[in-house]
Parts: C-alpha cells; sequence; structure tokens
C-alpha cells in the first residue's frame, strides 16, 4: 500500500474496473453452466413504484444480467400496490425455476411492511443477503449470501491490501444493509473492528485509529481528511446528492478532496462502491444458481 503522505501518491480504487473485471469472470461462468448444465441463471427485479433513482438502478442491473449471458426478469408495480398482491408475486417467482434469483427494490412505500416482504422471498433465492436465514448464517457459519454492497466493499479491499489479518477497521454507519455485514466481514477477515454511530465519542479521534475506514452513514461530506490516519485505506459507500454552483453533484460521505491526500487508497464517488455492488448482485444470483441445482 503507498503511504498517502502525497495527494498523488494515493491509490484510486476503481470500482467500475474491478466490475468489469468480476463481470467478465460470470461471463465465463455463466457460459460454463449453460453449456455444462444447461442452465442459465435468472434474476427477477421487482420494482414498486416510480422512484426515479431506483428505476435507473433497476434499468442498470437488467443490462448487465443480460451481458453476462442471465435472464433478467422485470416487475413494475404502481406505488399504491396493495401488500398482499406484492407477496403473492413473490410466492410467485419462489416457485418459478427459471428464476434463481429475487431481489426487491428497496425502499418500499409507507404501507407496505418491508420486513415482511424480505422474508417472504426464499432465502434459497434471496440475493440481497436480507433474509433472516442468510443474516444469522453470515454472523455464525460464514455461509449464505452475502449482501451486495459489503461484499463489493471487501473485494476491492481484499484487491487492494491483500491480507487483512490485524488491521483495525473502523466502520462509520450501523445499518443492516451495510454497517453490519461488512462488520461480520471484516471479523472474518481477522480485522479488529469496530461500528461508530451517531452516539459514537470523539468520531474524529475513533476515525484516526483505522487502517481500514468505511463510511457508510448518509451524510454528505462528514469525513474529513483530517479524521483520515495517514496512509489509510478509505471506502467511501455514500450517495449523496447535493447543489453546488446550481448544479446536482452526487459525493459520498467523505471529503474526497481532503481525504486523497491523506488515504493510502480510496474509493471515488460515483465510480467506487455502486459498479460493484451491482456486479455482486449477479454474483449472488449465479451462486444462489449452483445452490439450488447442487453445483459446486
Amino acid at each position: 500500500m503507498t503511504t498517502g503522505v502525497l495527494a498523488f501518491m494515493t491509490t484510486v480504487i476503481d470500482g467500475k474496473a474491478s466490475a468489469a473485471k468480476l463481470r467478465e469472470g460470470l461471463a465465463v461462468t455463466v457460459a460454463d453452466l449453460k453449456r455444462d448444465h444447461n442452465l442459465v441463471p435468472g434474476l427477477a427485479v421487482v420494482l414498486v413504484g416510480e422512484d426515479p433513482a431506483s428505476q435507473v438502478y433497476v434499468r442498470n442491473k437488467g443490462r448487465q444480467t443480460v451481458e453476462v449471458g442471465m435472464q433478467s426478469f422485470e416487475h413494475k408495480l404502481p406505488a399504491d400496490v396493495d401488500e398482499d398482491e406484492l407477496l403473492a408475486l413473490v410466492e410467485k417467482l419462489n416457485g418459478d425455476d427459471s428464476v434463481h434469483g429475487i431481489l426487491v427494490q428497496l425502499p418500499l412505500p409507507k404501507h407496505i411492511n418491508e420486513s415482511k416482504v424480505i422474508n417472504s422471498v426464499s432465502h434459497d433465492k434471496d440475493v440481497d443477503g436480507f433474509h433472516l436465514v442468510n443474516v444469522a448464517r453470515l454472523n455464525t457459519d460464514g455461509g449464505g449470501v452475502v449482501p451486495c454492497t459489503p461484499l463489493g466493499c471487501l473485494m476491492m479491499l481484499k484487491s487492494t491490501l491483500g491480507d487483512l489479518s490485524g488491521l483495525n477497521a473502523v466502520i462509520v454507519g450501523r445499518s443492516n444493509i451495510v454497517g453490519k455485514p461488512m462488520a461480520a466481514l471484516l471479523l472474518q477477515a481477522n480485522c479488529t473492528v469496530t461500528i461508530a454511530h451517531s452516539r459514537t465519542r470523539d468520531l474524529e479521534a475513533l476515525c484516526k485509529t483505522a487502517d481500514i475506514l468505511v463510511a457508510a452513514v448518509g451524510r454528505p461530506k462528514m469525513v474529513l481528511g483530517s479524521w483520515i490516519k495517514p496512509g489509510a485505506t478509505v471506502i467511501d459507500v455514500g450517495i449523496n446528492r447535493i447543489e453546488e454552483e446550481g448544479k446536482t453533484r452526487l459525493v459520498g460521505d467523505v471529503d474526497y478532496a481532503s481525504a486523497e491526500a491523506v488515504a493510502g487508497a480510496i474509493t471515488p464517488v460515483p465510480g467506487g462502491v455502486g459498479p460493484m455492488t451491482i456486479a455482486c448482485l449477479l454474483h449472488n444470483t449465479v451462486q444462489q444458481a449452483k445452490r439450488q441445482h447442487g453445483i459446486d
């Protein structure tokens, strides 16, 4: 790892390149499954409502699914859809042999119980890693399906640093989607892990102890360069839209300009964690298809 004392020495972790490499490998695996087992992994995505960001995300997922040779099934429902109708669709997909992975795009409208819907997806077809069975396995035997964003972060960390054993990791954010599963993965990688949150005392001092700093709190540019240990590896999970000089920009939870001058390696926003999240969704779908058919 570079020292990161000077900005030009900092390694920018290219999520787009990492995702492209992962998809290349998946395309080979999918072709092998089709040739050797007559199996084409299928991913079903359910979108409720007209949220613009979700629509773009779902569109990208569908395009990349097809590009690696998989089947893509999209189901779009109105925002006022009845919860029972959504649950009935999930149950239908659970029983569809051509569907190996099911993703219900979050967030859901307030009148729908997200937890109920998430856990109505068969844990064998859960590709988000949100089902309670997969959550339990991640935190016990390390099996099951790993949530896509933390999995992508771990892949980038390992490709950048190699062995993570013994490193101090601080995760800013304790969500079920990123913070908690990220902690479980880093523990499995033999890191010493601390989860920080809104009640953490002297967050800046804690962040300065981190060899690995993961920011996943949803507050634009909250983590400053002065909070970062020189040479640390910074993974910025945040995607925040802000207005600057009359234009809308995407920024992370880390103040990239000041952090880049201190960190040994850092993910940009956009172009960092985001592309890996989608690639890991495809990865999880392939893994579930193999599990369902008893393929090692």
